[in-house]
């Protein structure tokens, strides 16, 4: 549980593994709903982030279901099993993109989803309190998983920058949850003014609609 405060005002932020769990399975909706439609030379074209194109964008979620899904494995089996391999593995399933067709990429990015859903929904209680370790070296419980996912597949959903998702389009719980964490993360002391969908976009380093804020780097 946290508070934020700052112009958003005071929230109290409970982020449960129910809530982390059904952003997920939104996010996953809005990102399969966002590349439905989309053609090769659609899918080639830029996405929000700089220098990514969307093929690289859904390569690099896809690729996070199945890194995810080895700490669901390590949750579940107790082996020792890394998101990646390296920093090279993680680069190199998002080159991987370029190279696959619009039809086998939204197979990998369908089946990946599908496969890490259902090896959380096999954890037993016991074994969503084992402890995993993220990319970035955190030690946390396998309950932190479905946040992590949520985090993935929301924000990148708008990164495709197809105009079909934006952040006004996510849960409200889940963008008071990344307000508050990233604020921590970057230990701001106060928030700007302005719908909250703005501000979180601001936060994360997107295009946003918030003056006189000063502007952040990318953030995931």
């Amino acid at each position: 549980m946290t508070s934020t405060q700052g112009g958003q005002g005071t929230t109290t932020v409970t982020r449960g593994l129910t809530d982390a769990r059904a952003w997920a399975r939104t996010g996953t909706e809005l990102l399969l709903d966002a590349v439905a439609s989309l053609d090769e030379k659609d899918f080639a074209a830029p996405s929000v982030l700089p220098g990514w194109t969307r093929k690289h964008l859904v390569a690099h979620v896809a690729a996070n279901a199945d890194a995810l899904g080895n700490l669901v494995h390590w949750a579940a089996t107790g082996e020792r099993t890394p998101m990646y391999a390296s920093a090279q593995e993680r680069a190199e399933g998002i080159a991987k993109g370029p190279m696959l067709s619009a039809g086998e990429l939204r197979a990998w990015l369908t089946d990946s989803a599908r496969k890490l859903t259902a090896g959380l929904d096999a954890l037993s209680d016991e074994q969503w309190r084992s402890e995993v370790v993220t990319a970035q070296g955190r030690t946390v419980p396998a309950t932190e998983i479905p946040w992590l996912r949520a985090r993935e597949v929301c924000v990148h959903a708008v990164d495709l920058g197809t105009g079909v998702v934006t952040f006004a389009d996510l849960p409200k719980g889940f963008l008071v949850a990344l307000v508050a964490e990233i604020r921590d993360r970057r230990a701001l002391p106060e928030l700007p003014d302005g719908p909250l969908p703005e501000v979180a976009a601001w936060l994360a380093g997107r295009p946003h609609t918030l003056t006189d804020a000063p502007e952040l780097g990318p953030w995931l």
